[in-house]
């Protein structure tokens, strides 16, 4: 009897870590899809609407597959609840979440809030976001974090990442390439907060041990998410260029205006290349005797 119990409890214990392996998996994911449907909200909406449609579609298959994922582990959980007591079921942890800094459930916020909150939260806190971007050494963030948790959140996120696009912009290379690190190192924080639903100024700490003690694949992961982040950075950087030229041109173009509405520029360039020469050379006499010698029409 013994036996199959430690059979029984053993396989429990393996489904129940597949099921939370699971979920943290697809959370994972849906983080990822929603930080890169903002980025393109930030960037360029117009531009960007059919990528962003595909992501929201994206989004929401993983917001079904997580809820899937969630109320298996709900069901787990009555289950594990509902088992006899004994030795074994004592000695375990069962499902390892500590019942402090539970991030409370929060209601869904309207664009409106969200934007004035973040501008609310850039008004007082630019400046100390700005230095959490210049740190280099990981000791150097922990610490800044740790004097000023009120940094660890989606406003300070956000910012670094538009931040990163207005260096780009400028041609600061070197610069934007410092401040993507930040702007990863503070998402993966975040991410690492949604994954343990706690507050994510309870979990920071958690992120540098790890980062730290030098974890290969976690590692790994965080150098493929910086070089990506990287290269959306340079491509909406790049749309916001083109756009600004494109604006510029036609702002150019509004004022050459003449009688008409017509362009200067593209009636000269639609004239025959003798017509051409005559405007260039500004002679009156010979754009006159020019076109008594060609074909009235």
């Amino acid at each position: 009897r013994l036996q199959a119990r430690v059979e029984r409890m053993e396989q429990f214990q393996k489904e129940k870590e597949e099921l939370d392996k699971g979920c943290r998996e697809c959370k994972r994911k849906l983080a990822e899809c929603q930080k890169k449907m903002k980025e393109l909200e930030v960037a360029d909406p117009e531009s960007g609407k059919g990528e962003l449609e595909k992501l929201q579609a994206e989004a929401q298959q993983l917001k079904n597959e997580e809820k899937s994922w969630e109320n298996k582990l709900e069901e787990l959980k009555k289950k594990e609840k509902n088992m006899p007591w004994n030795v074994d079921t004592l000695s375990k942890d069962g499902f390892s979440k500590s019942v402090f800094n539970v991030k409370p459930e929060e209601k869904e916020e309207t664009e409106e809030q969200k934007e004035k909150k973040h501008k609310t939260f850039v008004e007082r806190y630019e400046k100390q976001i700005k230095h959490f971007g210049m740190l280099r050494r990981w000791d150097d963030s922990q610490k800044y974090l740790s004097d000023n948790p009120h940094l660890v959140c989606e406003e300070t996120a956000n910012y670094l990442v538009i931040w990163c696009i207005d260096l780009e912009v400028e041609e600061k290379h070197a610069l934007m390439e410092q401040v993507a690190h930040q702007t990863i190192v503070m998402q993966f924080i975040l991410e690492l907060a949604k994954s343990l639903k706690v507050d994510p100024r309870a979990c920071f700490r958690q992120f540098f041990t790890k980062i730290k003690t030098a974890d290969q694949q976690y590692m790994e992961g965080f150098n493929d998410e910086l070089e990506a982040f990287k290269e959306r950075v340079r491509g909406r950087a790049k749309v916001r260029i083109e756009k600004a030229m494109k604006e510029y041109e036609e702002e150019e173009r509004q004022k050459r205006l003449g009688p008409g509405g017509l362009d200067p520029v593209e009636v000269y360039e639609s004239l025959p290349p003798e017509l051409q020469k005559c405007f260039d050379v500004k002679d009156v006499q010979m754009l006159q005797d020019t076109i008594s010698k060609m074909d009235p029409t």
